[in-house]
C-alpha cells in the first residue's frame, strides 16, 4: 500500500509534504515523519526532509508536529502523543508494530518511551483512524519505526551505518547511537545501540527541579530469506535510570525491559502468510524522596515496585479479492501486572494494590482494500473479546486499618471480568482531478477499561498519566468507550503548493471519566473517602462511564515562493466535552498554529519558525483543572549536508526566551527547582541544539 509521506521538515520543525509528492500517491491516509536526516525519492523529486529537530529526546515531541496531534509531558521520557483530544490507552501506539503493556500504573513508560530518538527511522502515523488491522483503539494509530537491516541485491555481504549524535543546552543533554548492520540478499544482521543523559530542564525564571533523564538500549537483530519466506527475530534490552515526573507524586528509579519479537512472513501462489510471537517485560521501581526533597516524616517516604509481562501471537493472510486485496487475522495479547507500595524506612509496610492481575484480549479481523465505484476503499470489522482477572491484594502489618478494610473488602467481590467489543471502518479516497483527492471516514471504535480504571480498590494518584493531582478508585462495572467517527477533508496540491484540511467529530458513548466518588463530596462518610483524606485529598474520584465528545479541525499546508523559498505550516483546533453535565474533557490541546519560512540552497537549508497557541479556558471543572494563557515562540532550523552520507544540523528554540506555561505538562510536584508547588510546569527557555547523523 503506498502512502502519502508528511515529512518532518526539521528543517521546519513541523510536518512540511511536498505538493508533487502528494499530488503522485495514492493512499492519503497515512502521515509519515522521516526522522533519518535522509533525502526522500518520490520517483520524480528529490524531497528534504532534514533533520529530526535537536530538541529533545522524546519521540512523541517529534509526533506532536503532525497536525491535530500534541504533546502530553509528564517528563523527560514519559511523553505521552495527544491525536485529536485523546492520549494514553486510547490510542494505539506500537513500536515496530508491537503492543505492550506499561511497566506502572501511572504510564510513566507509555510505548514510545521504547523509542529513543538515535534508534527511530520513522514515525508513521494513522490519519483520523487506524485500520482495524491495526489492532483495537480509539483514535488514529501511530508506529515508531526502528532502523533496521534491509536484505541487499547480491550474494556478496555489505556493511551499513545509520548513527545519529547531539546535544541540547536547555537540560544540558546529549545523545548517541545508531545502528550498525551487514547483508547480502539471503541473510541480513545488525546491532543496534544508544545512550541518553541530560540535567534539569532550564527556563527563563532559572530551572525545573527534578527534570533529568538517562537511558540506554542495546539489542541486535537477524533475518533470512530461505525461497519464499522470511523468518526474523529482534532484540532489546532498556535500562533507564533516575528521571524525573515533576507532574507525578514519584519519579523513576529505573524501568529494566527485555523486548523480543520473532516471525515468519511467506507466500504460497498469490497468499501471503504471516506469524509474529512477541514479548516484554518490565520491572519498574518509582519513588518521592531520590529526585525530589524527601518528606520530613519518614513514614510518609514511598517506593512503588512495579512490572508487567506481555505476551502476544498474531497470524496473519491476505489474498487477492476483487481487484483489491483481503486482509484477515487472529491475534491474541496477555498481560500481567504486578504493583507494591513501599516504605524503604519500614519493611513491615507495604501494601500489594496490584496482584497479578490479568488483562487478556483475542481478536479476529477481516478487512478489504480496493477500488469500489470510483473510490478506494478500505473497510474492515473487528472483534474483540477481552477478559481481566485480578488477584488478591494485601497489606503488611504496619498498615493502618483503613486500607486493609479496603483490600478485605476489594478481595471478596468480583474479580474475573468479561467484555466483547466490535470495531468497524470505513476509510475511502477518491480524486476529483489531477490536483484534488477528498476523503471520507466512517467508523465505530473502542476501548475495554484498563487495570487501574477497573480494579484500583486503594484511593492514590495512580491514574494512568493523567497527573491531575487528584487521588482515584476504579469500578469494576465499567463499561468499555464506544467511539463514532466521522471526518471528511481534502488533499489538494499543486506544481507550488499543497493544502489537507480535515473537519472531524467523534461521539463517545460510556467514555471513561474520573467523577466525584459520592453525592455528598466533601463529606468524609466512607472508608475510601478516609482512605483518600490520609493521602492528602478528602475528595477522591472514581473512574465512570459518561458521554463526551470531541470535534475540530487541523490542516498542513505550504507554499512555494520560488525555487528557494517556501512557506509550510501547521494548524490544529480541537474541542473535548462531556455531554451528561456542562463540562469539558481534561488535558486538551489549545489552537495552535505553526508557520515556517525556508530558504533552500544546494546542500543546506535555514528555517525561521513562529509557534502561536492560543488560551485554553475550555477546562474541565470535574478534573479542577487551571486555564492557561497563549504565548508565541520564534525557533530558527538549519541544516547542512556535509557529504551525501553526512548531515549537521542546528536549531535555536525559543530564540527570545520567552516564559510561557504549557497547558498539556501539568502541575508542578518537585519542590527541588525554582517552580513553586502546583504551579503549571513552564516551557523550556532558549536551546541551541546540535545533530550528527551519518548513513551509509
Amino acid at each position: 500500500m503506498t502512502r502519502l509521506h508528511c515529512l518532518s521538515v526539521s528543517a521546519l520543525a513541523l510536518t512540511a509534504l511536498s505538493a508533487s509528492a502528494l499530488a503522485q500517491e495514492t493512499n492519503p491516509l497515512t502521515d509519515v515523519i522521516v526522522v533519518t536526516g535522509q533525502r526522500l525519492s518520490t520517483g520524480t523529486d528529490t524531497l528534504d526532509p532534514g533533520a529530526e529537530p535537536a530538541a529533545g529526546p522524546d519521540a512523541a515531541a517529534l509526533a506532536a508536529r503532525l497536525p491535530g496531534a500534541a504533546l502530553i509531558d509528564n517528563g523527560g521520557l514519559s511523553g505521552q502523543v495527544q491525536y485529536r483530544g485523546l492520549f494514553g490507552p486510547r490510542l494505539n501506539i506500537r513500536v515496530d508494530g508491537q503492543r505492550f503493556a506499561s511497566g506502572g500504573p501511572n504510564l510513566m513508560d507509555p510505548p514510545l518511551h521504547y523509542a529513543p530518538m538515535p534508534l527511530v527511522a520513522a514515525i508513521e502515523l494513522d490519519r483520523g483512524v487506524s485500520p482495524v488491522s491495526a489492532g483495537p483503539g480509539l483514535a488514529g494509530g501511530l508506529d515508531a519505526v526502528l532502523k533496521s537491516s534491509d536484505f541487499t541485491s547480491g550474494p556478496g555481504f555489505t556493511p551499513h551505518r545509520d548513527v545519529m549524535a547531539g546535544g541540547n543546552s536547555a537540560d544540558e543533554s546529549w545523545m548517541a547511537g545508531g545502528l550498525a548492520a551487514v547483508s547480502n540478499d539471503t541473510l541480513r544482521f545488525h546491532l543496534l545501540a544508544s545512550r541518553e543523559e541530560g540535567g534539569d530542564l532550564s527556563f527563563p525564571g532559572g530551572i525545573v527541579g527534578g527534570t533529568e533523564h538517562e537511558r540506554s538500549v542495546w539489542g541486535v537483530g537477524a533475518g533470512a530469506r530461505i525461497g519464499s519466506s522470511e523468518f526474523f527475530l529482534d532484540a532489546r534490552r532498556q535500562e533507564t535510570g533516575q528521571t524525573g515526573n515533576p507532574p507525578f507524586a514519584m519519579d523513576i528509579r529505573y524501568f529494566n525491559t527485555d523486548i523480543a519479537r520473532a516471525g515468519w512472513r511467506g507466500r504460497f501462489g498469490e497468499t501471503e502468510i504471516s506469524l509474529t510471537l512477541s514479548g516484554a517485560d518490565v520491572d519498574h521501581a518509582m519513588n518521592n524522596f531520590t529526585l525530589r526533597p524527601a518528606p520530613a516524616n519518614m513514614m510518609m517516604w514511598r517506593e512503588t515496585f512495579a512490572s508487567s509481562e506481555s505476551r502476544s501471537i498474531d497470524l496473519r493472510l491476505s489474498h487477492p479479492l476483487a481487484g483489491g486485496t483481503i486482509s484477515a487475522g487472529l491475534d491474541r495479547t496477555e498481560d500481567t501486572h504486578d504493583v507494591r507500595i513501599t516504605n524503604p524506612n519500614n519493611a513491615n509496610f507495604f501494601i500489594e494494590t496490584v496482584n497479578g492481575t490479568e488483562m487478556n484480549r483475542t481478536g479476529v479481523f477481516a478487512e478489504w482494500e480496493g477500488p469500489a465505484l470510483g473510490w478506494t476503499v478500505e473497510a474492515g470489522l473487528r472483534a474483540d473479546w477481552h477478559e481481566a482477572v485480578a488477584g488478591l491484594s494485601s497489606v503488611g502489618p504496619a498498615v493502618p486499618a483503613m486500607p486493609g478494610m479496603l483490600a478485605a473488602a476489594f478481595n471478596a467481590g468480583p474479580r474475573d471480568l468479561d467484555d466483547t467489543a466490535v470495531d468497524a471502518a470505513l476509510r475511502a479516497w477518491r480524486p476529483l482531478n489531477e490536483a484534488v483527492t477528498w476523503r471520507v471516514t466512517l467508523a465505530r471504535k473502542t476501548r475495554a477499561p484498563g487495570y487501574v480504571e477497573r480494579f484500583a480498590w486503594l484511593p492514590t494518584e495512580a491514574s494512568s498519566g493523567l497527573a491531575d493531582g487528584n487521588v482515584y478508585v476504579g469500578d469494576r462495572a465499567l463499561r468499555p468507550e464506544t467511539a463514532w467517527i466521522v471526518e471528511t477533508g481534502f488533499d489538494i496540491a499543486g506544481d507550488n503548493f499543497y493544502l489537507r484540511p480535515t473537519v472531524f467529530f467523534r461521539q463517545v458513548d460510556d467514555y471513561i471519566q474520573g467523577v466525584p466518588f459520592d453525592a455528598t463530596v466533601g463529606v468524609i462518610d466512607t472508608p475510601v473517602e478516609m482512605v483518600a483524606s490520609m493521602n492528602g485529598d478528602p475528595t477522591p474520584l472514581r473512574f465512570a462511564n459518561v458521554d463526551a465528545r470531541l470535534y475540530g479541525v487541523d490542516l498542513d499546508f505550504g507554499y512555494r515562493l520560488s525555487p528557494v523559498w517556501r512557506v509550510d505550516g501547521v494548524a490544529s483546533v480541537v474541542r473535548g466535552e462531556r455531554c451528561d453535565i456542562d463540562d469539558n474533557l481534561y488535558r486538551v490541546a489549545q489552537p495552535s498554529l505553526t508557520l515556517a519560512v525556508t530558504r533552500e540552497a544546494g546542500d543546506w537549508f535555514v528555517t525561521a519558525e513562529g509557534v502561536g497557541v492560543a488560551k485554553q479556558d475550555d477546562v474541565s471543572l470535574t478534573n479542577s483543572e487551571a486555564p492557561t494563557d497563549g504565548y508565541g515562540l520564534l525557533n530558527l532550523h538549519a541544516g547542512w549536508d556535509v557529504t551525501d552520507q553526512v548531515r549537521l544540523s542546528a536549531s535555536v528554540t525559543n530564540l527570545l526566551d520567552a516564559a510561557y506555561e504549557e497547558h498539556l505538562s501539568g502541575y508542578n510536584r518537585n519542590a527541588s527547582g525554582d517552580v513553586g508547588l502546583g504551579q503549571r510546569l513552564p516551557g523550556a527557555g532558549r536551546g541551541f541544539g546540535l545533530r550528527l547523523s551519518w548513513r551509509g
